[in-house]
């Protein structure tokens, strides 16, 4: 395995390597994947090479401050483990063609794994109901749902049947998108990291895009507020059923 004594040039190699399939990491997180990868090195010498390279650090963005509500709303609820608060929302992309595309993201908030990126023309509430019936097949029944005021979340048949799935719908207040920030920052980097960086010539293609970026998120990508460890390093097993929608809606 490499360690900080290796020939400079292979470290260099490294780290031009990962920044180049990864351009929207900066040498914190090339640091983290070089150390998952075996090299014994620390982030000084990395951001070393990284200036001496000329590789270009990716702009920081002002957080975004949270929304403090005196009444019951989810938004002072804070995840204290897995499938305690589970929140999704809507991002829209298009292919070349300039036909819409809606993906519907789905995140743990406490593990900061992406559950679903569900990618299709349209999606109602039957579909949104589809996508959280496969994520709690895989992955167990979330205590709470974090989302907007949007008419698929709203919808009588989803209020139903996430009741009867015995969990709870927690809404956000609505025009205030910052009190779901956990998932507006999982799609601020789902926009800077794929969609902005790929031309998708159909659905399919977009599809096959989004799964493989989805994956790299899981396994790959150091997540700063985690230590910079992936939200899930093992892979999520395959589903091994769906939930029908018959059976769902009764």
């Amino acid at each position: 395995m490499p360690t900080v004594l290796a020939d400079e040039d292979d470290l260099t190699r490294a780290v031009i390597a990962l920044a180049s399939e990864y351009g929207r990491y900066g040498y914190r997180r090339v640091t983290a994947l070089l150390q998952a990868d075996g090299w014994q090195v620390g982030k000084d010498r990395v951001q070393r090479i990284w200036r001496r390279e000329g590789l270009k650090v990716p702009s920081r963005h002002r957080p975004r401050s949270r929304l403090w509500l005196n009444d019951g709303s989810c938004v002072r609820l804070r995840p204290l483990r897995r499938n305690h608060v589970w929140s999704f929302d809507f991002v829209q992309a298009q292919t070349h063609d300039g036909r819409s595309l809606r993906i519907l993201t789905l995140i743990d908030e406490h593990s900061r794994a992406c559950l679903a990126l569900k990618v299709a023309r349209r999606i109602n509430s039957l579909g949104v109901i589809e996508a959280l019936a496969d994520a709690m097949c895989l992955h167990g029944i979330p205590e709470h749902i974090r989302c907007d005021n949007g008419p698929e979340m709203i919808s009588k048949a989803l209020r139903k049947w996430v009741a009867k799935a015995g969990s709870q719908i927690q809404y956000i207040a609505p025009g205030s998108p910052w009190e779901n920030g956990d998932c507006e920052s999982f799609n601020g980097k789902l926009r800077d990291e794929c969609l902005r960086q790929e031309i998708f010539y159909s659905l399919k293609e977009a599809q096959a895009v989004i799964a493989l970026w989805q994956n790299t998120y899981n396994r790959v990508r150091p997540h700063s507020s985690l230590g910079y460890r992936p939200p899930a390093p093992v892979s999520f097993p395959h589903l091994a059923f769906r939930l029908p929608m018959a059976a769902a809606m009764q």
